[in-house]
């Protein structure tokens, strides 16, 4: 389901060694969706337009809301909403969850999630350390940070968006999807996973753009992921939590050099 385009041109004044001119520029797309979780409102997600269902299936998956695909039974846009950003989900009946209700119902920013040592210790109780045979070459790592730039097809006309692709072991990638949040680009990656039947993701390895945070591994690890790399830097929560997940973490993957911060026997340095 698409609704809306991912960019949007705009007239703007440049500078530039002191010559002001009129040139077009393609602005990141911003807009608001909703959730509604079996006709209630539950969340609002500032997000990029595109790929809403698989946000919508990655996000109730990797929050725990549902525990695989069968708990979704529909997605459709909301019929009185003709600007397609309200999204409803029909969940299947569950006397768990009819005892438990969905009662996330607050705007979701790029920078909200736990913090802490309860935090951790809250989400391994529910999320099992991840078990995988992924191993990956050095070489190959380098490799797919500039795939993934090719593949950034809306960061390159507005250079506002983050990126997650998922690779194989041997580099190839399956899937990358951009978004004004990180965290959106990795609920879609995931809910293209979950609507597909093709999770867990265990012998695959996620790549993102931007920073390494907490959240982004517990998603990886909702999904199986074992291996998460990024171009910036890990957050002291990130490398904590990929620790105890039994996940590998590497950071700062760019041009002939990267850190792996947590279980290294993933990667073939020889």
């Amino acid at each position: 389901m698409q609704s809306g385009s991912a960019s949007q041109a705009r007239s703007v004044l440049s500078w530039e060694n002191g010559v002001v001119r009129r040139v077009r520029d393609q602005l990141a797309v911003e807009e608001p969706l909703q959730l509604r979780v079996d006709t209630a409102p539950f969340v609002v997600t500032m997000r990029t337009p595109g790929n809403d269902d698989e946000l919508a299936a990655g996000f109730l998956f990797t929050e725990g809301v549902i525990q695989t695909r069968r708990d979704l039974l529909r997605l459709a846009p909301f019929p009185r909403n003709a600007d397609g950003n309200v999204l409803d989900v029909f969940l299947r009946p569950s006397p768990a969850r009819d005892h438990q209700r969905p009662a996330r119902r607050f705007l979701s920013a790029s920078s909200c999630g736990l913090c802490g040592k309860t935090a951790l210790e809250e989400i391994h109780r529910h999320l099992p350390k991840v078990r995988s045979p992924l191993r990956c070459r050095a070489e190959t790592l380098l490799r797919i940070a500039p795939a993934l730039r090719e593949q950034q097809a809306v960061f390159n006309r507005t250079g506002g968006l983050h990126a997650a692709a998922l690779f194989n072991s041997r580099g190839r990638l399956v899937v990358m999807r951009e978004d004004i949040g990180r965290h959106n680009a990795v609920d879609k990656v995931v809910g293209y996973g979950l609507l597909g039947g093709r999770l867990p993701f265990n012998r695959h390895l996620l790549l993102v753009s931007g920073r390494a945070s907490f959240e982004i591994l517990q998603k990886a690890l909702a999904a199986g992921i074992a291996m998460v790399a990024s171009v910036s830097a890990p957050s002291h929560l990130a490398v904590a939590f990929a620790q105890r997940s039994g996940q590998t973490l590497v950071g700062f993957l760019r041009e002939e050099r990267f850190n792996v911060y947590t279980h290294p026997e993933r990667v073939r340095f020889r």
